[in-house]
């Protein structure tokens, strides 16, 4: 179904773009080493402006500059899914988030070994979901500074990176709805969970954080005494190597606040 025989990408002059403007565009093109530059420093709408661009473009080695600083909903949705060959992110310079922004934009990427500085402070809801699930190359995450969060803003984020070896500092102390949900699922290479200084949660916000994390052998401390629904279910199911459990001073209890937390 796709042009797989092409291996040059023709040249986009444009700088704003739209609804759908560049939608599944290169899709499953398999030759094409080398993508087209993009201006575009703006979107017009909330919309799948540059989704699945590249997907599966599995024999891309660079990936264009992304100029934009101010983002809509989706815009680089699962822009470069699958590109197997791709081993260095592009420089993402928004400081504002949108909805779901970044959705999967290096899912699958399974060469990736650098992965962009994330300046933003502020977060928007599914902003960086499952943004590098599945690069299995990825070693190093990238610092995570923001303090503010939104609904789902990690979910699934660095899931199946088995290479990653290390989490980011998650500063914030105000979580959202499932914000850190999945967040570092079936890494098996992480050794060190990070510090989770909230003390008041959010429904589902650890909910399976660390399941399958088989080299976690300590669990990172717990302080919070607000609990909510689900908040730490499955939080490090199937964690095979931990040892150390994590003292839990709530002396109240949420429905299925610690539901297969250990299983």
């Amino acid at each position: 179904r796709s042009c797989s025989a092409l291996t040059t990408a023709p040249e986009i002059l444009a700088t704003t773009a739209g609804h759908n403007s560049c939608y599944v565009m290169f899709s499953g093109c398999s030759k094409l080493t080398k993508s087209p530059d993009l201006r575009i420093t703006k979107f017009t709408t909330n919309s799948y402006s540059l989704g699945y661009m590249f997907e599966n473009c599995s024999s891309l080695k660079t990936a264009p500059a992304l100029p934009a600083t101010e983002l809509t909903a989706n815009c680089y949705y699962r822009m470069f899914k699958g590109c197997a060959s791709l081993t260095a992110a592009p420089e993402l310079l928004a400081t504002t988030l949108a909805d779901y922004c970044y959705y999967g934009m290096f899912e699958d990427c399974s060469a990736l070994t650098t992965a962009p500085t994330l300046p933003a402070t502020t977060l928007a809801k599914g902003c960086y979901y499952g943004m590098f699930s599945d690069c299995t190359s990825l070693q190093v995450a990238p610092a995570l500074p923001a303090t503010e969060l939104a609904m789902a803003c990690y979910y699934m984020m660095f899931s199946y990176c088995s290479s990653l070896t290390s989490a980011p500092a998650l500063p914030a102390t105000t979580l959202q709805e499932t914000c850190y949900a999945y967040m570092f699922r079936h890494c098996t290479s992480l050794a060190s969970a990070p510090a989770l200084p909230a003390t008041t949660l959010a429904p589902g916000c650890y909910e399976y954080m660390f399941e399958e994390c088989d080299s976690l052998t300590v669990a990172p401390e717990l302080p919070a005494t607000t609990l909510a629904y689900s908040c730490y279910l499955h939080m490090f199911h199937y964690c095979k190597s931990l040892t150390t459990a994590p003292a839990l001073p709530a002396t109240t209890l949420a429905e299925g606040c610690y539901s297969y937390m250990f299983y």
